[in-house]
């Protein structure tokens, strides 16, 4: 039986994934800050909770660690994530480095964390959430999209590093998804010169995805044995990626200009 380590399991993506993982016979470690909350996951067999911060470099460590001596890791994901969506000029230092802190180096830290375990081994798959905000440009989330382009590219390169091990790294890029990712924009105080051209850029972002549609592409990338990067996930994912690939970066920036402020 194989067995994931899956990180912000509490809800969206990672709960979907980790009920999709154990539907299929896998083990599951689902980790979450607050682990005592978990209700659902708590009931449901092969599915061990266990508590971790990805903010928190410690607790990636000696949670890393439980998850090892517990079973053998067949795939880490990455899935805890952090979004805010305004202007750059509205955000507080704070507001900046928990994005940073969460999205980049919490992935970083507890890939860091299992790789010697891979390593030994000679397998093992590393599965990434971004966004397709890691691909291309969209305002009042440059923060956020800048986290999701920095995983992207990291991950390229650690593909690369890795795979003299025989050790794998996956990306799986969402398109809107209905998950409660930006549901911390309270955090944010909009400036009333941003305030109209935001509400409108909130008003067209449409989740048309749902988490379990994620879990399924997440799902396929753990256990295809292709060895291929980038997977796209959602309704619009891979039409955006198709739409900057086919006219240009230069071109697709002056589109979605135009779709947001003209």
């Amino acid at each position: 039986m194989q067995t994931i380590f899956i990180t912000g399991a509490s809800s969206g993506i990672g709960k979907a994934t980790a009920k999709l993982f154990q539907s299929k016979g896998w083990n599951v470690i689902a980790t979450m800050r607050n682990p005592e909350k978990e209700t659902e996951l708590t009931q449901l067999k092969n599915i061990t909770i266990l508590p971790l911060d990805v903010t928190n470099p410690e607790q990636i460590k000696s949670t890393v660690s439980k998850a090892i001596s517990l079973m053998e890791i067949d795939v880490a994901l990455n899935n805890a994530g952090y979004g805010l969506m305004s202007s750059l000029e509205s955000f507080t230092e704070e507001n900046i480095v928990k994005q940073i802190d969460t999205n980049f180096l919490g992935t970083v830290r507890v890939t860091q964390a299992f790789i010697p375990h891979f390593r030994e081994k000679k397998s093992g798959l590393f599965i990434n959430v971004t966004s397709i905000g890691g691909h291309t440009g969209f305002p009042f989330t440059s923060v956020y999209n800048g986290t999701k382009w920095a995983v992207e590219g990291w991950s390229e390169c650690l593909s690369i590093e890795l795979s003299m091990f025989g050790v794998g790294v996956k990306t799986v890029a969402p398109s809107a998804t209905n998950t409660d990712l930006f549901s911390h924009n309270s955090d944010v105080k909009p400036l009333p010169f941003y305030e109209a051209a935001e509400r409108k850029m909130l008003s067209m972002i449409k989740p048309a995805s749902t988490p379990e549609e994620i879990a399924e592409v997440i799902y396929e990338a753990a256990t295809d044995n292709k060895d291929q990067l980038r997977y796209f996930a959602g309704k619009s994912s891979r039409a955006i990626y198709d739409r900057r690939m086919e006219i240009g970066a230069e071109a697709s920036r002056k589109e979605i200009k135009k779709i947001y402020f003209d």
